[in-house]
Order: structure tokens, then C-alpha cells, then sequence
């Protein structure tokens, strides 16, 4: 089973919800029966992001996440950025000082680690992204605050096993899996372009169960892009897409105005998150019809059984 939970679903600059980043679990079995599950993923950890999973670890079923009152951040095995906006990215501060001094792991091997000197090595979750991203991640985000260590500088792999996503042909590895299972596979989409369409480094994931279950789409920060994303999402039997909920003359996100334009049967598996906080108001009751509705926050939705 794979379930993905929102840790919250608001945009950027919202404040009645947490930012948009999610869990992934996977199980061998399900929630019902497992206290916690076999592997974990979190889709991005912007600024709010840390205050989101202290208020998930206090849910029925997300007991895993706490230890003495603490957000428990071992129980989170790995970490996909999609992109290097801060509501993606700010909380790997304290994820990667919290893992690295608060919980170290005893099973490491300390000589790994130029800073050890010999003491226990923090735990390292996987950090997934594109190349792209991966590769200018520290020096343009966490090397402010994480660098300057005690006994020497740090780097971005003291603190997480790296795994950079390229194309088959530029060396792979060009997707990620689950528990031999589900696989994960990186597009781009059209958030920012400088010059040119897909020009400025960020993705969206499409997740297909090897077993047979079909695919699901989340899209990431992505502009409106029927031509770009119509094949995944005309395949997938659920969507997470991006939303943007007033009309702008030159929107990063895509405008509801314009996913109200997508057929029927698009619209009615699609999930919409990254919305503002006028969500509730009169002007967007008819999106529960429209598509398959505005994301929860901390609800498990099940992806494959």
C-alpha cells in the first residue's frame, strides 16, 4: 500500500494552512495493522513545514513521527525536493541539525564523516532530486546555516545521502523506487521561465505501482500545461495538481480559470492543493463539483491498495 498525506495545502504566502508539502508511506500491509510504515518520503519541507509535522505526529496513525514531545525526523527515511522555493526547501535546516545532532544514529560509521572525530554521525535520510536542483541546492540554500561546524566545514553530504536524478543517458539513475514497487519518475513543469519554457529547474512526480495499479500524478509548482502534462494525467487514476485560486496576467501557477477549461473526466480525478486562503469563500463552493476537490490537510489518502 502507498498513501500520501498533505502536510498542509496552502500556497506560498498562506496562513490559514501549512505550506504544500506531503508524505508518502508505504506499507507492507496498511496503517490498520502496522504502527508505523516500512519506508517514508516527504515531498518537499518548506518554512511551515516543520510546524506541520509537529501538529501531524499528534494524529491518530502518525504516532511514529514523535519521540518525547520532539518531531521523531529518523522516521522520515527520505526527502524529494521538486524545487528551491522556500516553501520546498526552508525546513531542511532543521531536519538535516536535528538528524545530525539531536538523533544520532550509533549504527553509522563515524569515520565516514570528516567532522565525526570518532562521535556517533547523525542519521542521513536520502535527499532525492533532479540534478539540477540537487547540485545548486547548497551552495544557494543550506550552506548558510549548515556549513560551519565545530572541527572543519560541512557539506551537503554530511548531512544527507545524496541522490541526484539525471537521464539514462547523462548516467541515470533516472527515477527512484518504493519497497521494489512503486516507481517514481521526475518531468519538469512550467513554474518560472527566464527565457524559454522548462528553463528554470522544477518537477512534478508521477508514481506508477509495478504491480499494476495504474499511475498518480503530483504535479508540483507548475503553470497551466495541457500539453505537457496531458498524457500523465490523462493516465493516472488520481491527480494532485496546482492551483492558483484569482485570475493573474502572468500567473506561475495555474489558474483555476484555466484547469476549469480541462474535460470532464481530467477534472474529476483531480485533486487541487497550493491554494490561497479564500479557498472557503462562495466563489469556489462549486470546485467540490467541478473536480474531485480542494486537498485536506493531514487526511491519508490511499494511492495503491
Amino acid at each position: 500500500m502507498l498513501t500520501l498525506t498533505f502536510l498542509g495545502v496552502g500556497s506560498a504566502f498562506a496562513k490559514r494552512n501549512f505550506q504544500s508539502n506531503a508524505l508518502i508511506e508505504a506499507w507492507s500491509t496498511g496503517p490498520s495493522a502496522q504502527a508505523e510504515p516500512d519506508d517514508t518520503l516527504l515531498i518537499d519541507f518548506g518554512a511551515t513545514g516543520p510546524l506541520a509535522l509537529h501538529a501531524l505526529k499528534g494524529k491518530p496513525g502518525f504516532a511514529y513521527l514523535d519521540r518525547r514531545g520532539m518531531i521523531y525526523y529518523p522516521a522520515i527515511r527520505r526527502v524529494f525536493i521538486t524545487h528551491l522555493h522556500s516553501d520546498h526547501i526552508a525546513g531542511l535546516e532543521e531536519l538535516a541539525a536535528m538528524n545530525r545532532y539531536q538523533f544520532a544514529d550509533p549504527a553509522t560509521d563515524p569515520s565516514a564523516s570528516p567532522l565525526s572525530k570518532g562521535g556517533k554521525r547523525g542519521f542521513r535520510p536520502q535527499l532525492i532530486g533532479a540534478a539540477e536542483v540537487i547540485e545548486t541546492l547548497w551552495d544557494h540554500s543550506l550552506c548558510g546555516g549548515l556549513s560551519g561546524q565545530r572541527g572543519g566545514t560541512a557539506e551537503l553530504r554530511d548531512f544527507f545521502e545524496v541522490v541526484a536524478i539525471r537521464p539514462s543517458h547523462r548516467g541515470g539513475p533516472d527515477r527512484f523506487m518504493m519497497m521494489e514497487r512503486y516507481e517514481f519518475s521526475l518531468f519538469p513543469t512550467d513554474h518560472i521561465q527566464i527565457h524559454r519554457k522548462y528553463d528554470w529547474p522544477s518537477f512534478g512526480l508521477c508514481i506508477r505501482d509495478s504491480a499494476g495499479a495504474g499511475s498518480v500524478v503530483y504535479s508540483g509548482d507548475t503553470r497551466f500545461d495541457p500539453d505537457g502534462l496531458g498524457p500523465l494525467m490523462t493516465e493516472a487514476k488520481i491527480i494532485f495538481h496546482d492551483v492558483q485560486l484569482e485570475d493573474h496576467p502572468n500567473p506561475v501557477h495555474a489558474l483555476l480559470s484555466e484547469m476549469r477549461t480541462l474535460p470532464g473526466e481530467i477534472r474529476n480525478k483531480t485533486i487541487l492543493y497550493h491554494y490561497g486562503d479564500t479557498w472557503d469563500s462562495d466563489a469556489f463552493q462549486s470546485v467540490v463539483t467541478e473536480f474531485a476537490g480542494f486537498a485536506k490537510p493531514h487526511h491519508r489518502y490511499v494511492l495503491f491498495d
